[in-house]
């Protein structure tokens, strides 16, 4: 099956398509739990649309630690279910769904104590290992214990004062803003119409119901009024915000949990695996990404900008002092390339008797009509998709088909594992070396071929960036003709990922990118010299807040500069 294409005029054609006959259900959130729920929704046969305020995955679900686990932390927490649901989604994707997209990454729990620590910390990868296999979904290999030396030989960057092992074991991971753009070309491919920087204004009611929503194309500044039987809000941090359009009191609220996450170059981690570390709030990962390394995360509350959580110096120096640690040769601040901040949506009951925040997800009508999703793992939002949908169509007159999701590979996960044995004859086929075919099929499986059509039809495009090479020109041209990417920051922050990957956050690319991006989207020179502005003040706008030593300060430092210009 091929992928829908996103280009620039499917956008406007999906919102006069919505408005123009009763959809089935409206999901309105952009992130994977909303890209998830449309696809659940076209699978079955429903008429669906899906609608995203900013660009797809533009929150949290662009800012993840970029894993795929079960979550082994939460088995000290005694939380099974979530554990168990979890690794079970891990498998599909990595064996069925999205294998293309989805990679094994090894992990290193480095022991600094004799005895107890070693059969305590087994116990439970052990423990998660074998609920990995009872699952039926494993395809990772399963853990193993390591002496002192054996540790030091596949991560000979760790301090050798006070390492006593280590435990080795194996989770998922994952390029999460290309996984949500692929989930939704892929409910766009079963029928679902969709459509990114259209932003719900309103609720459209009728008798007391939720019958659909008026939405505002930011693009353009047409609105559009988009009936629907159902109404699914999957807008994560935003839950609370969008539940503020309707007058019903919620059954819960949502509480933001602030994730700080540094990139560092490879060479300055001397290691052949990922390594997780406990803190004393949480745990904190090195994970391999390419030629760098993801190090985070924090876990604290924010109650400030959502669109723009901001870093402070606090929050480098917190997450610099903790892998510093176990590590040999200790990072600076000079060694951290960028810095991405996440919000992760936890759950807060209204009532004071049972508050507790939980990563567990919940699904409840607030007002009839309109089905409420919120919390959860990015892992589990395939489960959080078809659960929001099961909700929606609970008393349908008509029986609705059971979601099959379960049973739905990914837009690009078809024949993914022959094309990797081929890439060589791929290479040769379209005139590019062999590692930037392996590169290609790892980020767009077997919709290769449209990329590289563009390369046949202008061999320019097979250049790498000037200034971001790892990726090639042509990936650029694809995210405005496929994806569905509208603006430089779409190109830079999400579709690639050279804002957290370069020094210079993305800053050297942007002229090169919106040359490229220019004619496919009309941008006279005026309006590319915006855009180029627009990114480089809100890269500037990032490090100031940085510099910052809090939260507050940070905030005003963004908050200050987008009085000057939008930021990313």
């Amino acid at each position: 099956m091929r992928a829908a294409t996103l280009g620039p005029q499917a956008r406007k054609e999906a919102l006069t398509r919505m408005a123009e006959h009763e959809l089935d259900v409206l999901v309105v959130g952009g992130g994977v739990v909303g890209a998830g729920a449309a696809l659940d929704a076209a699978t079955r046969g429903l008429a669906t649309g899906l609608v995203e305020g900013q660009d797809w995955a533009a929150g949290t679900s662009s800012r993840a630690t970029k894993l795929i686990h079960g979550g082994l932390r939460y088995l000290e927490m005694l939380d099974f279910a979530l554990v168990r649901e979890a690794i079970k989604e891990r498998g599909l994707l990595h064996e069925r769904l999205a294998p293309h997209l989805v990679k094994p990454v090894p992990i290193l729990y480095p022991l600094q104590h004799r005895g107890w620590e070693r059969i305590y910390v087994g116990a439970g990868i052990a423990l998660y290992d074998g609920m990995a296999v009872t699952s039926g979904h494993n395809g990772l290999p399963l853990h193993r214990h390591l002496s002192r030396r054996h540790a030091l030989r596949l991560a000979p960057g760790l301090k050798k004062e006070g390492l006593v092992g280590a435990i080795q074991f194996y989770d998922a991971q994952v390029e999460d803003a290309r996984l949500v753009t692929t989930v939704i070309r892929t409910a766009a491919s079963y029928g679902a119409l969709t459509a990114n920087r259209a932003r719900v204004a309103s609720f459209i009611r009728a008798d007391g119901r939720v019958v659909g929503a008026v939405v505002h194309d930011t693009e353009d500044g047409t609105s559009y009024e988009i009936h629907a039987r159902r109404v699914v809000n999957a807008t994560g941090v935003w839950t609370d915000d969008m539940q503020g359009l309707i007058e019903e009191h919620p059954q819960f609220n949502i509480k933001a949990s602030k994730g700080v996450h540094l990139m560092v170059p490879k060479d300055r981690i001397r290691s052949d695996t990922g390594m997780i570390l406990r803190t004393e709030k949480s745990v904190l990962f090195v994970l391999p990404w390419g030629r760098h390394w993801i190090v985070g995360t924090t876990d604290t509350p924010w109650t400030l900008d959502k669109a723009d959580p901001a870093a402070s110096q606090a929050d480098i120096d917190y997450v610099l002092d903790h892998v510093n640690t176990v590590l040999a040769n200790p990072l600076t601040r000079e060694d951290v390339e960028s810095v991405y901040v996440g919000l992760r949506p936890l759950i807060a009951a209204t009532s004071a008797a049972t508050s507790k925040l939980s990563r567990e997800h919940a699904v409840t009508q607030p007002a009839p009509g309109l089905v409420v999703v919120a919390g959860g793992k990015f892992t589990t939002y395939r489960v959080m998709g078809k659960d929001a949908v099961d909700e929606a169509v609970r008393d349908f007159p008509a029986k609705v088909a059971p979601s099959c999701t379960e049973n739905v590979p990914l837009a690009g996960a078809d024949g993914y594992y022959a094309l990797l044995n081929t890439r060589q004859l791929l290479a040769d086929r379209n005139g590019i070396h062999v590692v930037w075919a392996e590169h290609l099929i790892n980020r767009y499986g077997s919709l290769v071929d449209e990329v590289l059509a563009l390369i046949r039809e202008d061999r320019g495009l097979a250049e790498p960036l000037r200034a971001a090479n790892g990726y090639l020109r042509a990936e650029v041209v694809y995210a405005v003709t496929h994806e569905g990417a509208r603006h430089l920051d779409d190109v830079l922050v999400r579709r690639t990922r050279i804002s957290i990957e370069t020094f210079d956050r993305g800053k050297k690319s942007a002229r090169e990118a919106a040359e490229l991006m220019a004619p496919l989207l009309g941008w006279d020179e005026t309006e590319a010299e915006k855009e180029i502005q627009t990114y480089v003040d809100g890269v500037n706008a990032e490090l100031e807040a940085e510099r910052q030593p809090d939260d507050d300060s940070a905030d005003d430092a963004r908050t200050h500069a987008a009085d000057i210009v939008p930021m990313r």
